[in-house]
């Protein structure tokens, strides 16, 4: 039987923790293919398409694993890749082109969810103008770079307590990241709900991120630190927890919420939806991540052990999820050339 040879597409890092994640990801993918007994080999995805196309065209490769999270370290461009794989007619791994670039985007992924029906914290876009009114704002408030992922700019530093402060420092984050969501501030549980199947996800076991450590001298939240400065108190007290003693209605309805949001941004293969819950068991979507880290320490490899799959298995499956949408297309496609 012919087995797929795989190219394994990923962005070449700078020398930040974050950014150098990826090739953790690209040695353990390429690891778990070996054992599996897939041909592999990478091809880094940058500015020079030329380069990326000579070398997919001479690897034969059959899939794409796409683990491209930037192009250049650009974090918008993150969907460009995908797009550039169906122009080609390349079969790939995980989410379109499409719902890379709304998921990206912070602003429009909460402005579809709020049409929808879909709870998320109330918010404003700051775009460096001179005056900022946020008055209709709950404080505190969040800041968060729009395109940014992995945490990347969200730390203690990001949240204000009055709009006095917000006001004297905004500027500052939009120099550093450029727009911004300036979303309030959600006191509550923090929830990572994982899904994992093609063409219907399954939406693995809930797990939830223990702040019981925290002083009161710290917001409790998953910021740059606590996932990538293993020296500091947020990296050593941020444990990720099966969810054990979630009442049975709140659990339904963020799982409910994460499924919704698989649907309505048209997620494949797998995800992850963050959600905080208040303290009267009100939940709200913060964040939909539709390439989320495939480290094998990372929560959604953490989620997939959890519902009793291997590492290796995981990646398996994400092949197979691609390959059968390659033989639906390849038989629809005969079909209407019939």
């Amino acid at each position: 039987m012919h087995m797929p040879r795989i190219a394994l597409a990923h962005n070449i890092p700078s020398e930040s923790n974050d950014s150098l994640d990826v090739l953790d990801q690209v040695c353990a993918i390429e690891e778990a293919l070996d054992d599996l007994g897939f041909a592999s080999l990478r091809i880094p995805f940058t500015r020079n398409l030329n380069s990326f196309l000579t070398q997919i065209r001479k690897s034969h490769a059959d899939i794409i694993f796409n683990l491209v999270e930037t192009v250049d370290e650009e974090a918008a461009l993150a969907s460009h890749p995908a797009a550039v794989f169906e122009l080609l007619d390349l079969p790939f791994t995980g989410s379109s082109a499409s719902a890379l670039a709304l998921t990206t985007d912070k602003v429009t992924a909460k402005r579809l969810m709020r049409a929808c029906g879909i709870r998320t914290p109330n918010y404003l876009i700051y775009e460096g103008a001179a005056s900022f009114n946020a008055s209709h704002l709950t404080f505190p408030v969040i800041l968060k770079p729009r395109f940014e992922d992995a945490s990347i700019g969200i730390d203690q530093d990001s949240i204000y307590e009055d709009e006095r402060h917000l006001r004297k420092n905004i500027q500052n984050h939009y120099a550093r990241y450029g727009s911004l969501l300036v979303e309030e501030y959600i006191d509550g549980r923090e929830f990572n709900v994982s899904l994992f199947g093609y063409p219907v996800p399954q939406v693995l076991p809930l797990t939830e991120i223990d702040f019981s450590h925290f002083p009161h001298t710290l917001y409790p939240i998953v910021g740059y630190k606590a996932k990538w400065d293993t020296s500091s108190f947020e990296y050593t007290h941020t444990p990720r927890l099966l969810s054990r003693e979630t009442e049975p209605s709140l659990a339904g309805e963020i799982n409910k919420l994460a499924f919704d949001c698989f649907r309505l941004f048209g997620l494949r293969d797998y995800a992850r939806v963050d959600i905080r819950a208040t303290a009267h068991n009100k939940p709200y979507v913060l964040e939909v991540n539709a390439n989320p880290c495939l480290s094998p320490d990372a929560g959604f490899a953490v989620a997939t052990a959890n519902a009793g799959f291997c590492y290796a298995d995981m990646v398996d499956k994400i092949v197979r999820f691609a390959l059968a949408r390659s033989k639906d297309k390849a038989h629809h496609g005969e079909t209407g050339c019939a």
